[in-house]
């Protein structure tokens, strides 16, 4: 089976605070798929789609509970940078749009990277990995 596409789908604990970090990072808001339990961004040249329910939302939607992320990581995204330079611009970026750092920018095999949290604690790293 071949898929259409893919997305993912998170929490958010404030809708607002969500839309103004993201935004301040410089991701693109997707207005078309948004509403007022729903804030959408598109991330790197792909335009991969996540999107961020208010919680209430997204447990109807799930019929279910929805996770404890300032416990746990069901996922982490990588952000892919085009150098270590780009990696450290990034942190600084992180931390002004309110981010949280939990792991500090490092070199990893032949690459460079670090470990952010969105303001829901969603994980994120972003690294740079020559020739990708």
């Amino acid at each position: 089976m071949e898929t259409k596409m893919i997305w993912a789908n998170f929490a958010s604990a404030n809708l607002k605070t969500t839309i103004d970090f993201y935004t301040k990072l410089g991701f693109e808001y997707n207005g078309t798929h948004s509403s007022d339990e729903i804030a959408s961004f598109l991330f790197g040249e792909n335009k991969f789609i996540i999107n961020f329910f208010t919680k209430e939302r997204l447990k109807d939607e799930r019929n279910g509970a929805v996770g404890n992320w300032e416990n746990q990581n069901e996922i982490i995204f990588s952000l892919s940078a085009k150098s270590k330079d780009e990696v450290d611009h990034w942190r600084a970026k992180i931390l002004n749009a309110g981010g949280t750092v939990f792991s500090e920018p490092q070199n990893y095999l032949q690459g460079y990277t670090f470990c952010f949290s969105d303001p829901d604690d969603h994980k994120f790293n972003v690294l740079y990995w020559p020739g990708m």
